[in-house]
């Protein structure tokens, strides 16, 4: 008879597959259904019969955005993801990226593409580590793809806003209403702020308050400058005042505050560039070492204990980093 070890063994040597194969088929089937939903299209043409004036990529863009917030979950998985604390967090990190996919159809993905990576390895009979480092690797990559690709339209919007504030003030003097002055910034800025304006002038084309719209960019952009310029603009629309004077002088401190932030990240640039040396060393060295003394080198690589040696380092290096860029980060 079998050990309870080696039973466990044996089930997992047959379930993981089948269950791997079950969540990548469903990824490609929940992948599929979402570009030929029909509700969403019915949607999409609505928007498209009620905005002629903005360019038609942009267009597309913001119905999208404006879709998936009218989704609704339809399979009980999805309902399930959709129910976890950080699905709310990865929705808004995804439009904060301008990535035109639901918060549960991307962790869906995830687990298909992961489950995918498992198979394979399976398969092609791979080491334990490499089985291991794969599907995690496939888990953790585009979360860390859309986290930087959300940091830098972030960074990008910070450093445009000056701009947009002038421009609309000069609209307003010019005797634009606030709606029409966002419309201008549409039109004339590039993405992401023409991207980010243009959704807010069609949510109160469609209806919406433009003070909750304007709230909703708030919410979408997390900067603090952002919520200054909305914090103004309620302001003034419940207790008048001149909003061009407003915009001027915020557009004087972000440009001052862009400024210090560029002295700040010079002088903290080699504590940045430490870290990233540190973590590219030890790889370095272990290519090296594989080169010149094989023999020595490939322990860590056809030992388990090995194997979970170069696991732990790996993560211990990222870690490594993660704190020094989180110290030399320095807020302003």
């Amino acid at each position: 008879m079998l050990s309870q070890a080696g039973t466990a063994e044996v089930v997992g040597l047959y379930a993981l597959p089948l269950i791997g194969s079950v969540m990548l088929a469903y990824a490609i089937w929940n992948l599929v259904s979402d570009l030929r939903g029909t509700e969403a299209k019915k949607i999409a043409q609505r928007l498209r019969e009620s905005s002629g004036r903005l360019t038609a990529d942009r267009n597309s863009d913001i119905r999208e955005s404006i879709i998936r917030r009218s989704q609704t979950p339809t399979t009980a998985i999805t309902q399930a993801l959709s129910n976890l604390r950080f699905a709310a967090n990865l929705q808004t990190m995804l439009e904060q990226a301008n990535i035109q996919w639901t918060a549960t159809t991307f962790m869906v993905n995830l687990l298909g593409l992961s489950a995918a990576g498992y198979i394979t390895c399976y398969f092609l009979h791979t080491p334990l580590w490499v089985s291991i480092s794969v599907p995690v690797a496939l888990l953790i990559l585009p979360i860390l793809y859309v986290f930087i690709r959300r940091n830098m339209r972030i960074n990008k919007f910070m450093h445009q806003l000056p701009d947009v504030f002038e421009l609309m003030s000069q609209a307003l003097r010019a005797g634009h209403s606030l709606a029409s002055a966002i419309l201008v910034v549409s039109q004339q800025m590039p993405d992401p702020v023409g991207t980010e304006f243009a959704r807010v002038f069609h949510e109160q084309n469609l209806g919406i308050k433009i003070e909750d719209a304007l709230k909703g960019l708030g919410r979408r952009i997390a900067l603090m400058d952002v919520r200054f310029f909305v914090t103004a603009v309620l302001i003034q629309r419940q207790t008048g005042g001149d909003l061009a004077e407003v915009l001027d002088n915020i557009s004087g401190v972000i440009r001052d505050r862009i400024k210090l932030f560029g002295t700040v990240k010079a002088l903290t640039a080699e504590g940045r560039l430490s870290g990233w040396v540190l973590l590219a060393l030890p790889i370095v060295v272990f290519i090296l070492e594989l080169v010149i003394n094989p023999d020595y080198a490939n322990i860590l690589l056809e030992e388990p204990l090995g194997q979970y040696m170069l696991i732990g380092a790996g993560v211990a290096q990222l870690l490594g980093l993660a704190m020094i860029q989180k110290i030399v980060n320095i807020k302003v």
